[in-house]
């Protein structure tokens, strides 16, 4: 059993316990539904201020992202490549942190309570697989920082996926 150790450090420390907490989650299994099912449960376990958690994953026979593991309310299905922060983080494979999701050109609305939200493209293998995908119901939730850690996290990630 996986037993979650409370975060009550500094920021870094709290990311670096995450990390540690990732790799030992999903270091034992293949599966790559599960691991994403409980990497979503962990960070949506370990922000505060956060929403909605999750991943949608690229499906290349329908050119769409396809909604995946997540934590929160329910959510849009598919994304198209380009469209909205999460489409537009996997065509230009780079993270996106949204201080304002209502000024960003195109933003899809899926919970109207998200003001800000942070997008990290998981690339395995030199192909996009997916987005990891964090929202927040406050402006500028996401900052510097956090961008480092969870690209960190999908870093270890998507070696067990």
């Amino acid at each position: 059993m996986f037993e979650v150790k409370n975060y009550s450090g500094s920021k870094e420390k709290d990311y670096q316990l995450l990390l540690k907490q990732l790799e030992a989650i999903v270091m034992d299994e293949s599966d790559t539904i599960a691991n994403l099912s409980n990497a979503s449960a962990l960070l949506n376990q370990f922000l505060s201020e956060v929403n909605w958690v999750g991943f949608y994953i690229w499906k290349e026979e329908e050119a769409e992202l396809v909604l995946g593991p997540f934590q929160g309310l329910p959510a849009c299905n598919r994304i198209k490549s380009g469209r909205g922060v999460c489409g537009t983080s996997f065509e230009k494979q780079e993270t996106l942190r949204v201080e304002d999701v209502n000024q960003f050109p195109g933003h899809i609305a899926c919970d109207a309570a998200s003001q800000s939200e942070i997008v990290v493209p998981i690339i395995k293998d030199g192909k996009g697989f997916g987005v990891l995908d964090i929202d927040s119901p406050i402006t500028n939730r996401f900052d510097e920082e956090d961008q480092t850690y969870l690209e960190q996290f999908v870093e270890i990630l998507k070696k067990y996926i």
